[in-house]
C-alpha cells in the first residue's frame, strides 16, 4: 500500500516545525532554506499553507531530466533525485508546475520530498496534524466530499 503526505492548511499554525525538521533530516542542519518542505503565509488573511512535492502519477520533472537522475522509489512510490547522476541543469524546476523541485547552490544538484524513504519527518513534527502520511487512495477523498457539499448549495444565479 502507497502513502503520501497528505496536508490540511486548515490545520497549519506557521510553526514551521516541518521545515526544521525537514532540513535536519535531509541536510543535517536546522535551516527552512533547505527544506523540502515550505509552509506559504498569506499575510493579509494570517492563514499558513504547507506544501510539498505531491509525488505526480505522471511526473513532469522526471519526465523532463535530460539525464535520467529522478527515478520513481518501488518501495514509497516517491519520484527520487539521483545524486550521483544529477547535473544541475535544472530543467526539472522548469518542468514542475508546483515549483517544488528546488535547486541547492551548497551542492550543485536539485532537491525535492523524497518522503524520507517512507517516514517524512515533516509529518512527525507538525503538532497540529497539518501534514500527516496517510494512505495514498485516502489523501483527496474528505476535500472531495467537502467541495461537492458546497456546490450542491450553491444555486444557479446566485
Amino acid at each position: 500500500m502507497l502513502r503520501s503526505l497528505k496536508l490540511e492548511p486548515e490545520k497549519c499554525t506557521g510553526c514551521l516545525q516541518c521545515e526544521m525538521a525537514c532540513s535536519y533530516e535531509q541536510e543535517g542542519v536546522f535551516n527552512p532554506a533547505k527544506s523540502r518542505i515550505k509552509v506559504f503565509t498569506f499575510h493579509h488573511e494570517g492563514v499558513f499553507a504547507p506544501y510539498t512535492c505531491t509525488q505526480c502519477d505522471e511526473a513532469w520533472c522526471m519526465h523532463a531530466c535530460p539525464v535520467d537522475a529522478i527515478v520513481v522509489n518501488a518501495a514509497t512510490g516517491s519520484k527520487d533525485v539521483l545524486n550521483d547522476v544529477c547535473v544541475g541543469c535544472k530543467v526539472c524546476t522548469i518542468a514542475c508546475p508546483f515549483g517544488t523541485v528546488n535547486y541547492n547552490q551548497d551542492t550543485g544538484k536539485v532537491i525535492k520530498c523524497d518522503l524520507c524513504g517512507g517516514d517524512p519527518a515533516c509529518a512527525k513534527a507538525c503538532p497540529t496534524e497539518a501534514i500527516t502520511y496517510v494512505d495514498a487512495d485516502q489523501t483527496g477523498l474528505e476535500r472531495m466530499r467537502a467541495y461537492a457539499a458546497q456546490s450542491a448549495q450553491i444555486s444557479p444565479g446566485s
